[in-house]
């Protein structure tokens, strides 16, 4: 580890904005959702994007530095402490509508950037403990069976037809969030089905891991109620809907138009960089730990964040993740924008 390595503390300025909002209230409580879709965009326009690439003597160091490790499994602190202070304050305090929405906002796009985006993270690695923090931290948003359709089978079906999180061109962002919401959900019952018919048992068995996932759920939920009464239960459900609305939005101008060939045998062609769409912004690189060198992580899954290479043949975003959303959101710009680069 060196001095340039503390850069990736700066992903937790997101919810570090929400904790601020939690505290201080009034137009504090917007905090993090004018430095996600304000600041960090505008930032990507001045600053140019990075793209060079580790040294093997600085990858080999990289590899087994536990500090990257654990910066990750800090965000364990972040995602449950900002939880229970969001609850704390909807019983505590008497807020108007308009700071209920900003910590609605806030506390969702934390639970994206530093619950959803790490679980992925962790939940590609080999070690089994990894893997269950990587659970751990989807639980908040209520989106546990994502580690079984992401890693079996989008990764699988990446840039095809088959996949739900992989948007085909034109396709409106709001329509693909359906299609990728319902989709992921029936895709993930089927891999673990398929899991299970191995084991000759029934689709609907205690063994079933998606049953056990909405069964942890439904706890955490049931806790939440207890504790925060029926309407903390209701804006908790929406802060979980706001990450999970934004982490689909991630995946789909990841993939948006980029389609794989099928080859004579009926097979698709092995997944390549030009299979995604990537973004060298360095403030957006670091704030969601290097995900947007998305290529290089659908080429070898469990490589470490920190390692992540740049590929010259990769596709290239004219905006970094964040102002891509912004975009999104306007189908006809987005369009426009991003038909011709397919």
């Amino acid at each position: 580890m060196n001095f340039s390595d503390l850069k990736y503390f700066a992903a937790y300025t997101i919810p570090l904005c929400t904790l601020i909002g939690l505290t201080q209230f009034g137009y504090f409580t917007y905090l993090t959702l004018f430095y996600a879709f304000g600041f960090l965009p505008l930032s990507e326009l001045v600053l140019k994007g990075n793209t060079n690439n580790l040294s093997k003597d600085i990858v080999d160091a990289k590899r087994h530095a536990k500090f990257f490790d654990w910066l990750l499994y800090f965000n364990l602190v972040w995602v449950y402490g900002l939880v229970f202070l969001f609850l704390w304050v909807l019983r505590t305090y008497n807020l108007s509508s308009f700071e209920i929405i900003g910590l609605i906002s806030g506390l969702g796009i934390s639970l994206s950037t530093n619950g959803i985006n790490v679980g992925h993270e962790l939940g590609h690695r080999s070690e089994k403990h990894n893997q269950w923090i990587g659970k751990i931290l989807y639980l908040p948003s209520m989106y546990m069976h994502f580690f079984i359709e992401h890693n079996l089978g989008h990764h699988k079906n990446v840039a095809t037809n088959k996949d739900p999180a992989s948007a085909k061109k034109n396709e409106i962002i709001y329509f693909f969030w359906l299609r990728s919401l319902a989709g992921g959900f029936i895709g993930a019952w089927r891999i673990e089905s398929k899991r299970l018919s191995t084991l000759h048992l029934p689709s609907f068995s205690y063994r079933n891991n998606i049953i056990q996932y909405m069964v942890m759920q439904f706890v955490f939920l049931f806790l939440i109620y207890n504790y925060a009464g029926l309407i903390g239960l209701k804006y908790y459900l929406i802060v979980a809907l706001v990450s999970v609305l934004l982490l689909e939005s991630i995946n789909y101008i990841e993939h948006y138009g980029l389609r794989r060939q099928k080859m004579d045998n009926g097979r698709y062609e092995r997944v390549k960089p030009v299979h995604s769409w990537n973004s060298n912004h360095d403030l957006g690189r670091i704030v969601l730990y290097e995900l947007t060198r998305h290529s290089d992580h659908h080429f070898i899954a469990n490589k470490e964040y920190q390692l992540l290479d740049h590929h010259d043949e990769a596709r290239q975003l004219p905006l970094g993740y964040p102002g891509s959303i912004l975009l999104a959101l306007l189908p006809p710009m987005w369009f426009k924008v991003m038909n011709p680069r397919i």
